[in-house]
């Protein structure tokens, strides 16, 4: 019998052979959330007849004899910014649960439906995914399942803590400067964000279009690529989704590591007071035979470009509400979007400019370079609450500051598999496997032999 906390290969393969029923399946997903979930706050809204009737039409599917999908049977939910049909997009906000629900699907969610996914809700996050760890002031802080008295990271936070936790077995996220990598790491699983214009972001809600993706999480590599290529193809509905052909993931996965050229990003990568961060990209590096440093350059100037870009496009994107409504946003986020609509347009255009020279820069790397190894947090999961941390001589800010070595790499659309290193201390931590653009499946091939090595892993924590 298929367990409440399968994983996504296991449900499906089940599903398909006819072993398992995908009611069957939903039903003990439903029964965990409402079980588990009021320790981790990561759904907003759960929708259980929606996942009651896609259940019974991949069982019926299977019935007729006809091909359920790569993903039949599985249960998925995505983070609120993702439409859903009959269902408030509120992207973590009091303003937006004021808007009528979707008409339609989000392309990622109707693909998902398509490949026989069963969607059981919507997850937690930042308000308009402008933080990086879901201390939402209008729905309450995701809780980290490895200790629930800490962040799960954000701003896909409920996403993170949803597949940690053994409510469901994938998720989807978005990730604009590491609201994808920064969950990903503190709440101990995998996560892709995938190369700038891989998956379509239509029909979910914009932070900053020249940056956003959107990504998977699961507990496994497999699953991983298995969540991404039903994802994968061109959307005239989103500018930036690239015409090109589907490049499936899952069937490279075998082909393994050896013969990459690797590199372990130091530099801005490496500062004072992040061992266990250094640890993790050591155990990493070792078990993969990387030894050769690189410094990827300017990347602590990316950083704040991409705060730049962030700050004014996000502003430029909310200010009428900002004008109007105020007293209405989370005061954090309101904070930092009045603050980005008072930076000089120069600032910008400077900052955009800076970014097609330093994209360049980092491209050269990959003449010599298939993957590189950076960290993907500074530190494991803070406290709830917890205002400040110390990296190199300095305290510094949590909340601006968990997604230091992430900024630099989406700011130029880079791919990424964040994988999760356990055993260093009480609380998990993850590595960023980068490589070039449209180069998914090398940061997957990497991610799975390292799973297959036993260093990387995602066990389901006891929830006491």
């Amino acid at each position: 019998m298929i367990g409440p906390t399968a994983g996504a290969w296991e449900i499906a393969a089940a599903v398909r052979s006819g072993d398992a029923s995908a009611v069957e399946i939903a039903e003990q997903a439903l029964a965990r959330i409402a079980g588990v979930d009021a320790k981790l706050n990561s759904f907003t809204k759960v929708t259980a007849e929606r996942a009651l009737a896609e259940a019974r039409t991949v069982d019926a599917k299977r019935a007729r004899g006809e091909d359920p999908g790569a993903l039949a049977g599985v249960p998925v939910a995505v983070k609120n910014l993702f439409d859903i049909s009959g269902v408030t997009t509120i992207a973590g906000s009091k303003i937006d649960a004021e808007n009528p629900p979707a008409a339609r699907d989000a392309t990622a969610v109707r693909r998902l439906r398509e490949a026989g996914a069963v969607l059981l809700g919507a997850l937690n996050m930042d308000e308009y995914a402008y933080g990086f760890t879901t201390e939402n002031a209008h729905y309450g802080p995701a809780h980290n399942p490895h200790d629930l008295q800490r962040i799960a990271g954000g701003s896909s936070g409920g996403s993170a803590a949803a597949v940690a936790g053994g409510l469901v077995p994938l998720t989807l996220g978005s990730d604009t400067n590491g609201s994808i990598r920064v969950p990903a790491s503190l709440c101990g699983i995998f996560g892709l964000k995938p190369t700038y214009g891989r998956l379509s972001r239509a029909g979910t809600r914009p932070f900053v279009a020249s940056l956003d993706h959107i990504g998977p999480f699961a507990r496994s590599v497999g699953d991983l690529a298995l969540c991404y290529d039903a994802l994968q193809g061109s959307d005239p509905h989103d500018p930036v989704c690239r015409e090109g052909p589907i490049e499936p993931a899952l069937p490279e996965l075998a082909r393994g590591a050896d013969g990459l050229r690797l590199a372990i990003a130091r530099g801005h990568f490496a500062p004072e007071n992040t061992e266990q961060a250094q640890q993790a990209v050591a155990k990493v590096a070792t078990a993969l035979g990387a030894k050769r440093e690189i410094v990827v350059p300017e990347a602590a100037r990316a950083r704040a470009a991409a705060f730049v870009i962030s700050a004014s496009e996000g502003a430029n994107l909310h200010l009428p509400d900002l004008m109007k409504r105020a007293q209405d946003f989370d005061p954090a986020t309101r904070d930092r979007l009045l603050a980005g609509a008072l930076i000089p347009a120069a600032w910008a255009v400077q900052a955009q400019r800076f970014r097609r020279w330093y994209r360049a820069r980092v491209l050269e790397l990959f003449a010599a370079t298939d993957i590189i190894l950076a960290p993907a947090t500074p530190c494991p999961a803070t406290l709830i609450g917890q205002e400040t941390m110390r990296i190199g001589s300095a305290e510094v800010a949590v909340r601006p500051n968990m997604g230091m070595f992430t900024q630099p790499i989406s700011f130029i659309g880079l791919p990424v598999v964040a994988v999760p290193v356990h055993g260093l201390g009480p609380l998990p931590i993850g590595v960023q496997i980068i490589a070039a653009p449209w180069k998914e499946a090398l940061a997957l091939r990497v991610a799975y032999a390292l799973e297959q090595a036993g260093i990387v892993a995602s066990p389901v924590p006891a929830l006491a």
